[in-house]
């Protein structure tokens, strides 16, 4: 198994788990009504003061409307504070769910060397995110590191969607995320019933989408020797654990 593949849901859900924290559900309270005001304003702070439409784009897998409403909604928070309330709250959520995990510094400084090394061309949230400043503890580094690296997989699996020929609406059908099956998720992203037959045909295209995604992002973590790059995979399956672990 490629690391791309090994680390692939490790990174996806710590920072799934993230934006569901109590840590991202005050940030949002004080941002807006409901999820997506204090989700777009948080997420894509690190893009500036942009015409929602640039949101969008960023995004990717998102109605046009949904961000227009939400980011719209939330604009008397400028982008700036929004990304810096974002990046807190994820901090936070590492130092209360890491505090204990031993091997936190050394995640923090491998995670460093992948993100450092990355190409940001074409993934314009995880150049954003990268930018923000780290924290000097390795819990909150270790989490804000696991966002970037999530934001960097996200925009390289955009592009392999749409090289695939799949448009992202289906995208989200098929793949769902781990706490909503795909109509459901699609529901909470604001796309619009009904969605159609998801036909073998698109499920095949996904599957090329898939292995494109893993193609794209093979290169980032070359920078690591063998031996470096089996300590990461076990030390980010631990990170796992210690994160969805009994508190």
């Amino acid at each position: 198994m490629s690391v791309a593949s090994a680390v692939k849901d490790q990174i996806q859900q710590i920072g799934g788990g993230f934006m569901f924290s109590r840590e991202a559900k005050a940030f949002a309270a004080g941002v807006g009504p409901g999820f997506m005001p204090g989700y777009t304003r948080g997420r894509g702070g690190v893009l500036g003061d942009v015409d929602a439409d640039v949101v969008t784009a960023a995004f990717g897998f998102f109605p046009a409307d949904s961000i227009r409403a939400a980011w719209e909604s939330s604009a008397s928070v400028p982008a700036a504070r929004g990304a810096e309330g974002y990046l807190r709250a994820c901090q936070d959520f590492g130092r209360r769910k890491l505090a204990s995990f031993a091997h936190v510094e050394r995640l923090a400084e491998l995670l460093d060397r992948v993100a450092t090394a990355a190409d940001p061309a074409g993934v314009v949230l995880f150049a954003g995110w990268r930018a923000l400043p780290q924290a000097e503890d390795a819990p909150a580094r270790v989490t804000h590191l696991i966002q970037a690296l999530r934001e960097l997989r996200g925009g390289l699996h955009l592009m392999a969607v749409r090289a695939s020929g799949l448009a992202p609406r289906d995208a989200v059908l098929i793949a769902g995320s781990p706490l909503s099956s795909g109509p459901d998720q699609a529901r909470l992203y604001g796309w619009s019933e009904p969605f159609g037959e998801i036909t073998p045909e698109l499920k095949g295209r996904w599957m090329q989408a898939e292995a494109l995604t893993d193609e794209l992002i093979a290169p980032v973590w070359a920078v690591l020797d063998d031996a470096t790059a089996r300590e990461l995979v076990e030390l980010l399956t631990a990170c796992h654990a210690t994160v969805f672990g009994p508190r």
